[in-house]
């Protein structure tokens, strides 16, 4: 079976992609690219939005990218409050050395809000033993600080970087049916890689809950890091699936790169009643496809055009 490569990069949508730019490189030491205009029929197809015009800002840290996409014509703006058990959370985790110098430093930063209660949380060893701050920019997406304990730090993980932000570490979404998302992420090539439930006191004030019981399950790529993590909360009753635009704020994506157009081409067969568009060809030499998960999760697939 065809496989993605590996999770390239995490794409947030941006109604003012130039101050959400300066914020992640002021809060978090984010290096910033070369910014790409981008229109015409190969964007409209993908995004399904006539008309359609994307700024692109790259944003790296450590080994790993993000784009903020402002997308003409606009979407919604994020929701108010989402919860950490709806299908339209989905966060990034950024690795810190220090969480009390990361927390310092984020903590002067105008514009976030929290979504963890009294402030950074350190978890129990039968939820991995990390220390984790839960908030959202200043357009509403989610986050994620994310301390390992000094003596199981991953060895990916051990180097000193003057900034104290190291990378992403995953990107996790919330999902209602565990094994459901396994099956299809199976399908492009993403293998199971752990799995712990978390509950718990210091749980309930990370995730700004109550009586939370959350299963994790980490899947992974070919190439790590970054890997994805699905989050499936228990004994929730409100199981509506919200689905958001692609030109909406809440329209995360993660973007997964084959290694050709014909390993692409088979992931679209093989998640055909997912795809949304695509493959398309585009000017730059790629090739690109729309498709959603089980739980409206976006998912941009990717291969050199070859």
């Amino acid at each position: 079976m065809n496989a993605v490569q590996k999770l390239s990069r995490i794409a947030l949508v941006s109604r003012e992609p130039e101050s959400l730019a300066a914020f992640y490189e002021s809060a978090f030491g984010f290096a910033r690219g070369d910014e790409t205009q981008l229109a015409g029929t190969a964007l409209e197809s993908l995004l399904c939005i006539p008309g359609a015009k994307t700024r692109l800002i790259p944003l790296r840290l450590g080994g790993e990218t993000i784009e903020l996409l402002g997308i003409q014509p606009e979407g919604r703006a994020y929701p108010a409050n989402v919860p950490a058990w709806s299908n339209l959370f989905q966060h990034f985790a950024i690795v810190v050395s220090s969480m009390a110098a990361a927390y310092a430093k984020l903590s002067a930063q105008a514009g976030w809000t929290p979504i963890s209660t009294e402030g950074p949380q350190a978890l129990p060893a039968s939820s991995g033993g990390v220390t984790a701050f839960k908030f959202r920019d200043p357009e509403g997406h989610p986050l994620e600080l994310l301390a390992f304990p000094p003596d199981t730090v991953p060895e990916r993980w051990q180097r000193s970087d003057a900034t104290g932000f190291l990378g992403i570490d995953h990107s996790a979404i919330s999902v209602a049916d565990t094994f459901q998302s396994i099956e299809f992420y199976r399908r492009l090539g993403l293998q199971r890689s752990g799995r712990s439930c978390n509950t718990g006191p210091a749980q309930d004030r990370l995730d700004g809950t109550e009586g939370t019981i959350v299963e994790v399950t980490g899947l992974a790529p070919v190439e790590v890091p970054p890997h994805v993590e699905l989050l499936c909360y228990r004994k929730v009753l409100d199981r509506n699936r919200n689905v958001s635009g692609l030109n909406d704020v809440a329209a995360t994506q993660l973007i997964l790169s084959a290694d050709s157009t014909a390993a692409l081409d088979a992931l679209c067969t093989q998640t055909a009643d997912a795809l949304v568009s695509g493959p398309v060809p585009f000017e730059d030499g790629v090739a690109r496809a729309m498709i959603r998960d089980p739980d409206g999760h976006l998912v941009r697939l990717e291969a050199p055009m070859t």
